[in-house]
């Protein structure tokens, strides 16, 4: 039953249904009752779309994806994300609106979805350290959040986002306790904040304690399985070799296993690795026992709260911008242990 059948069936006009149906006062008592009677015995339940003709909204979030070459959005963290996301924006009766593009029509897609104004708002994904996105909505007064900040754009601007370096500081810490002095940092792009942001607290967790910063030990790519599995081979077979890993994501960390393994070493004993974003709904780091030590926070409870965030500036127009951060939790699984000792 569409919103078009049950106006026909009741004689009036899809906005005055749709009204009815959305307790507007202009429409009477007995109308309401009319529509909402006939609404239940046809089994109607009015879309996003319907409630549009009657709030003037879209009821619908725009989450715009750039395809690109130095960087790729679509990968179990984002569909982690976008599940949370959806949750929220079911329960509120709201529907979702993916566009994937190119990196450089990204400005385009913007102002088209502004003009055309079929979503109410946007979740900004992946900032990086000067994200020119962020003046531009500012500037087509479309409400949005930034999962994440950039560092280098000062005027506000809502968003949520974890500690990136707190939860970086920490897992280095851990990891020079346990008697480690050649950590190694497999990063994602450091012109991604999250990344700079973790880099920074790696290398100034590293020189508090006397460390020296090891080029060599540095790497920053995308960070997928087969990218994890060539840096760590690569420094696994230096004169010296690192001891420890602290990567950021799973997905590389499961890289950096392979690379253990096939060298004839044993993760946790000969090698330690620390990971980030561990709590995936379709890739789970162990069962009862996690198999990598990791700083936690859960993409899809994230997702979850952007989402009810970026609701709230909606209904709220006048509303400041938001900001809430996310603390990591350590979690120590079997992948790490006192740096070995040599004679």
């Amino acid at each position: 039953m569409s919103l078009k059948k049950l106006s026909e069936h009741l004689n009036l006009s899809q906005t005055t249904v749709s009204r009815a149906l959305n307790g507007y006062p202009e429409v009477s008592e007995k109308t309401r009752e009319r529509v909402q009677k006939a609404a239940q015995e046809l089994n109607y339940s009015p879309n996003a779309r319907a409630k549009g003709l009657a709030t003037g909204r879209a009821h619908a979030i725009g989450h715009v994806i750039p395809v690109s070459t130095q960087h790729e959005m679509v990968n179990p963290v984002f569909g982690d994300f976008i599940a949370g996301a959806g949750s929220a924006y079911s329960k509120a009766g709201y529907e979702m609106m993916i566009s994937l593009v190119d990196d450089q029509q990204q400005e385009k897609l913007y102002r088209d979805i502004c003009a055309r104004r079929n979503v109410d708002g946007i979740i900004v994904h992946g900032p990086t350290m000067n994200d020119p996105r962020i003046g531009l909505l500012t500037e087509l007064d479309m409400p949005f959040v930034v999962h994440g900040r950039a560092s280098n754009v000062d005027i506000p601007y809502s968003w949520l986002d974890t500690n990136n370096s707190r939860a970086f500081r920490r897992a280095t810490d851990f990891l020079l306790d346990l008697g480690h002095r050649r950590i190694a940092l497999l990063n994602g792009l450091e012109f991604m904040d999250y990344a700079f942001r973790r880099r920074e607290s790696y290398a100034s967790a590293l020189q508090k304690r006397g460390i020296a910063l090891d080029p060599a030990l540095m790497q920053s790519t995308e960070m997928t399985e087969i990218n994890g599995f060539l840096s760590a081979s690569e420094m696994l077979s230096m004169d010296e070799p690192p001891t420890a890993f602290l990567t950021s994501s799973m997905i590389t960390a499961i890289g950096v296993r392979r690379a253990i393994q096939a060298a004839g070493l044993e993760m946790g004993k000969d090698v330690s690795v620390i990971t980030h974003d561990d709590d995936l709904g379709y890739l789970k780091n162990g069962h009862d026992v996690p198999i990598f030590t990791a700083t936690r926070s859960s993409v899809r409870a994230a997702g979850v709260r952007a989402a009810e965030l970026l609701l709230r500036l909606i209904a709220n127009p006048t509303t400041g911008p938001q900001h809430e951060i996310i603390e990591a939790e350590l979690i120590i699984g079997t992948s790490t242990g006192p740096a070995p000792q040599h004679p």
